[in-house]
C-alpha cells in the first residue's frame, strides 16, 4: 500500500478595511508563486492551531496585531497532487479566514509589496490557483454577509 503524504494546512487572510477594501500581498519573485498576489498567511505549525497560526503568521509577515476572536472563516480550498507530478507534493488545504479589526499599519517583507483592493478589482490579480475559488467566496461573504 501507497504511503500517504501528510496533508499541509495553510491559513490565509482577507483583511477589510472600513471601506471594504481589502490587502493584498505579492510575492516575492524568488518563491514558488513569485509576483502573484495572495491573501497573507502561512503554514500551521505541529500543534498549533489555525486562528493561533494566522495570528503569528500576520505578525511575522505584516507586523500586525489580530485577535484570534476577531477571526472569522470564510472559505478553504484544497489540492490533491495527482500521481507523477512533482516529488515531494503534498495534499494542501488552505484556509481563509476574515478580520476588520487589527492594530498597526501593515509592512511588507523584503521583496514583498502590498496593495489595498476593492472587491471588484481584485479579480484582475494574477493569483495561485487555490487563491482563486478563495476570492470567489470572499465575494460571495462581501456581497451577502460583510455589508
Amino acid at each position: 500500500m501507497a504511503k500517504i503524504p501528510t496533508l499541509l494546512t495553510v491559513v490565509a487572510l482577507a483583511l477589510i478595511d472600513a471601506g471594504g477594501r481589502v490587502l493584498m500581498q505579492q510575492r516575492p519573485v524568488h518563491r514558488a508563486h513569485g509576483g502573484l498576489w495572495e491573501f497573507p498567511g502561512g503554514k500551521v505549525e505541529p500543534g498549533e492551531g489555525p486562528c493561533a497560526a494566522l495570528v503569528r503568521e500576520i505578525d511575522e509577515e505584516l507586523g500586525l496585531v489580530v485577535a484570534p476572536g476577531d477571526l472569522f472563516p470564510i472559505s478553504f480550498a484544497a489540492n490533491e497532487p495527482a500521481s507523477g507530478e512533482q516529488a515531494g507534493a503534498r495534499p494542501l488545504v488552505l484556509l481563509l479566514y476574515g478580520c476588520r479589526l487589527w492594530q498597526g499599519t501593515p509592512v511588507c517583507e523584503p521583496g514583498a509589496a502590498l496593495v489595498w483592493a476593492a472587491p471588484e478589482d481584485l479579480a484582475a490579480l494574477a493569483m495561485p490557483p487555490l487563491d482563486v475559488p478563495l476570492l470567489a467566496a470572499l465575494g460571495r461573504y462581501l456581497k451577502n454577509d460583510g455589508k
